[in-house]
């Protein structure tokens, strides 16, 4: 048919890894190599024998976790023999593979991940951190099988020990292990900075140690706080 070769560069992408990028807005998943975490409604389609189980923020201590601090995924988890197709607002899907590895990763910008990958909501950053109400923090994700992050139109991946690297707390979506995260305060805007009324750039987070950081080219929503819908880091500072 003449509309089926019209479409024929969309055809499903077939690599025989567990995640493929269909695109660069949608995630292709083979069940069949086993089941996965994923954010609560991404799905957009699936083939073959898929069931779904709603998994909360992933077990009750996560839960009061996720309450606690604003940071963590609504999750579900999907097993069968099909094919799973994930989607999250058409923000660009990057996919990673951990070896025995671990990453900090802001929770909204978590896709999916290996049922073989453990996560958990962890403090991070020190000194201003500690000082802050609340804290910050961040979601980890460690272990050995894929994982799927989304950003906010195509990112920057930051070589951590080649100079100091710094990023915005709204930008920054995730760092590698092996890098160490602390807060920057530009004493020169003063708390007003930090509320908007001052340059918006007094909060910074600077990097240091061995890996990579990855930012993207958005900032979100000009605001401080959230609606506890797994903010998190990024959620808790102004950039």
């Amino acid at each position: 048919m003449a509309i089926r070769a019209e479409l024929g560069q969309y055809a499903e992408n077939e690599t025989g890894e567990q995640f493929t990028r269909q695109n660069s807005k949608m995630l292709k998943i083979e069940l069949a190599a086993g089941g996965v975490q994923a954010l609560r409604g991404s799905m957009v389609a699936y083939q073959g024998d898929v069931s779904f189980e709603n998994k909360g923020s992933g077990g009750l201590g996560k839960l009061v976790k996720k309450a606690t601090t604003g940071e963590g995924v609504d999750l579900m988890y999907a097993q069968g023999t099909g094919e799973l197709f994930l989607a999250d607002e058409a923000h660009d899907i990057h996919i990673l593979y951990l070896e025995n590895d671990r990453i900090s990763v802001n929770g909204k910008n978590v896709l999916a991940f290996s049922d073989s990958i453990q996560h958990d909501i962890q403090r991070i950053g020190g000194g201003m951190a500690g000082a802050l109400a609340g804290g910050l923090y961040n979601t980890t994700l460690s272990g050995t099988g894929y994982v799927a992050v989304t950003t906010d139109g195509p990112p920057v991946m930051l070589d951590v020990g080649s100079a100091p690297t710094f990023g915005d707390a709204q930008a920054v979506v995730m760092w590698s292990g092996g890098v160490q995260m602390q807060l920057k305060k530009d004493t020169t805007g003063g708390l007003k900075s930090m509320v908007r009324g001052g340059s918006g750039e007094t909060v910074q987070m600077a990097f240091s140690g061995q890996g990579f950081v990855l930012v993207q080219p958005s900032e979100g929503p000009r605001y401080i706080g959230g609606d506890g819908g797994g903010g998190g880091l990024l959620g808790s500072l102004g950039g």
